[in-house]
């Protein structure tokens, strides 16, 4: 019998990462793989250009192919997290992980495509990051809203999406041209201060300014990953920070759960 794409998916994903630093000697470390699925023609992908604007594509303008999204988080291990529970530039730790956690993502996408046709099914892959509009720092593709529409978690005060498996980690995703039954959707709020105003502690760990209850400056916060970038750079392209996700009640799980 054929391998079914779900299943052939979510093999792929957990076994690769599992096995990531055994085969590649990475200093960084990951929990097991969140994965979710959404409907290409979602039109919560719709909505989100009308929001952002041209520059940011639809899964069809992407991959025209396009039947189903796969996003997957990749949650950081607790000692990668507890790095960078300082004040000021963001710990080594951190930002290794994420240049490391970045390649990852590139070498399973492309082994996701290729082991993909081996069924018959067509897959395009997108980048974990770098591309955005570096004038208005809008992003292409956002595997964050993917994320969300997906159902992998619900937005946070800080921005970012928070999972089961809490906010500490990197997202991926790529597109497939076969139907898979969309994951459902959480129906509360998983961060504490959206679902009952109980925490603000992303806010506090920023203090950088950029991050506040009721605004987030992206120019102020890209300062500060430039900053680290210059401090990292000699690891790889290292424009992290963490603070607002690193040793908050969402960093390894969903709080309000």
């Amino acid at each position: 019998m054929t391998e079914s794409p779900e299943r052939l998916i979510g093999y792929i994903i957990q076994e690769y990462v599992a096995n990531r630093k055994k085969n590649e000697g990475t200093l960084a470390d990951w929990e097991a793989p969140l994965i979710a699925f959404a409907d290409a023609s979602d039109p919560g992908f719709d909505r989100l250009r009308l929001a952002v604007g041209p520059s940011h594509k639809t899964p069809k303008e992407l991959f025209p192919a396009s039947q189903t999204v796969v996003v997957y988080f990749l949650p950081f291990v607790r000692e990668i997290v507890e790095s960078n529970d300082t004040n000021g530039v963001a710990s080594e730790g951190w930002a290794r992980a994420y240049v490391e956690t970045n390649r990852l993502i590139v070498d399973m996408n492309e082994h996701l495509v290729q082991e993909l046709a081996s069924i018959g099914v067509g897959a395009f892959s997108t980048p974990p990051t770098y591309n955005f509009d570096p004038e208005t720092l809008t992003s292409q593709w956002s595997h964050k809203h993917a994320a969300f529409i997906a159902g992998l978690g619900t937005f946070g005060l800080h921005k970012m999406i928070i999972t089961e498996k809490g906010c500490a980690g990197r997202l991926g995703s790529f597109f497939v041209d076969a139907k898979i039954q969309p994951s459902p959707r959480p129906f509360y709020e998983y961060c504490l201060y959206k679902y009952d105003k109980s925490c603000r502690r992303c806010v506090t760990r920023c203090t950088f300014g950029a991050l506040r209850e009721d605004s987030y400056d992206r120019f102020v916060c890209h300062e500060v990953l430039k900053k680290n970038n210059d401090r990292y750079g000699h690891l790889g392209p290292s424009d992290v920070c963490g603070k607002c996700a690193a040793i908050v009640p969402c960093s390894f799980e969903n709080p309000v759960k």
